[in-house]
């Protein structure tokens, strides 16, 4: 069984969407993160460097949201798996992206895609 680290509902403004208004006006997307990596050799030392700063990840996924814009929140979903597998430590990311406030016409509590990809797969 592997240790996981979990950020949830980080918000960020992006310009993803397919729509026009979507692109020019903006929106607020919420990422929630799954890591799954052995936390032994952090939990023994104490030592940050053991680990995945999950300040320094969100920052790196705050920038791929409010970077540049795509049409899917799928492919947005799997840009931001990239970064967190990027730290060779992740054996396996889960991201979530929430779309909260999609053009659709009804009434809905929100929209989210989510994928999961281990380092193989990367």
């Amino acid at each position: 069984m592997r240790d996981r680290i979990t950020l949830k509902g980080l918000r960020a403004r992006g310009h993803h969407g397919v729509l026009p208004e979507e692109r020019e006006e903006g929106q607020d997307f919420l990422v929630d993160v799954v890591l799954e990596l052995d936390l032994r050799a952090a939990a023994r030392t104490d030592d940050l460097t053991e680990t995945v700063d999950y300040g320094a990840l969100a920052s790196r996924l705050v920038a791929v949201v409010t970077g540049e814009p795509v049409n899917l929140i799928e492919t947005l979903a799997d840009r931001l798996v990239s970064v967190c597998l990027e730290d060779r430590r992740v054996v396996t990311a889960t991201v979530t992206v929430h779309k909260p406030h999609a053009p659709i016409p009804h009434e809905f509590a929100d929209v989210a895609v989510r994928v999961r990809r281990g380092r193989a797969e990367r």
